[in-house]
Parts: C-alpha cells; structure tokens; sequence
C-alpha cells in the first residue's frame, strides 16, 4: 500500500456516504470514522481549490429505475424515510458536485465522467460506502476510463469485513494505488 503521487488535477469522489448508511455497521472502520476521515479529505481538497464529488445513490418511489434483472439475493425494500438519500451536511458544501446514480458504480448513467473531463480531472481519490459494492463498481469504471486510481482504504468500509478486505487485497492493486487518508493528506499538502 502506497500512494506515489497525485496529479494537479485530482478529484475525491465519495461514494454513498449519505444520510441512509450513518447508521450501517461498517467494517473494518464504523461508518462515522469514514465520515470523519472524509471530512478531513474533502476539507484539503477544497483547500486545494480540487473537484469534491459527493455520488449518492437515489430511486423513484415507485421503483421505476431499479436496476432490473433477476438475482440470487433479495432486493432491498422500496420503501425509503424521506431524506435517506440526501449527502450528510457535515460533508457537503455547497461547491461540491452531487452526482446521482441508479447503480452500483458512479459512472453507468450519470453525468460524472463528463463533469470530471471538464474540469480536467486526470486522478480520482476513491473513498465510501460499500468497499465491495459502490467503491469497487466505480474504481472499475474509472480505470476503464482511464483515470488514475487511488483508494482511500481508511476512509471507506463495509457490511462485511471478509468483502472489504477482498477488495482492498486482491481488486484494487490491479485498478491503481491503495493507501491511507494520511498518505493522502500528505501528498496534497506537498503539492501546495
């Protein structure tokens, strides 16, 4: 694990950590110190005058852009408490951009890789909710994209701490640089 570098323009992407997953028993780190790290990351992004890109994962209510297809596994419920899919506001402001996605990855059906070719962005700093699911779905398309890859392993988790690990040990090495939030914070400060 070791992040070498980060490119002038470099963007955080955070995956899911909305209002509807404070409360999911996160593995190997609880959700709130995935928050907090991400605060801390979005703070010197920001400082950096670098993109901050908040994705949530949002449906109809009536069911209308699920994702069809026949699975193995139950679907979730439908049925959504009013403002589960709105970003925490201790991490939003109001620079960020908020991308709303129907999917597992960030990039299938929304406007992210245009929003961040516009701006120049060449590298994405990949943190949030699932590591196996949300995170790793984006990390993937965003190699195919070619962006540069970095993942912040601290600064996302789980439900399930044999899924993290899986992803974080055997995926994301082959879809660019895993390390730390303080590697990260690290490298952004030496390149002020």
């Amino acid at each position: 694990m070791s992040v070498t570098a980060l490119d002038p323009a470099t963007a955080l992407v955070v995956v899911d950590l909305q209002q509807a997953f404070l409360g999911l028993p996160g593995s190997p780190y609880p959700v709130r110190e995935v928050l907090d790290r991400n605060i801390r990351l979005a703070g010197a992004f920001r400082a950096a005058r670098l993109p901050v890109v908040l994705v949530r994962v949002s449906f109809a209510p009536d069911g209308g852009d699920v994702v069809p297809g026949r699975t193995e596994q139950p679907r979730p419920a439908l049925s959504y408490p009013e403002g589960w899919d709105a970003p925490i506001p201790e991490l939003h402001e109001p620079s960020d951009l908020v991308v709303t996605k129907h999917n597992w990855g960030a990039f299938h059906g929304t406007d992210l890789d245009v929003q961040l070719r516009r701006r120049g962005v060449t590298q994405i700093v990949l943190t949030g909710v699932a590591t196996s699911i949300g995170v790793e779905s984006t990390a993937r398309a965003a190699f195919e994209h070619g962006y540069h890859v970095t993942l912040a392993v601290d600064a996302m988790t789980d439900t399930d701490p044999e899924a993290h690990r899986g992803s974080v040990q055997r995926i994301f090495p082959r879809l660019g640089e895993t390390g730390t939030t303080e590697e990260i914070l690290d490298l952004l400060a030496k390149s002020r």
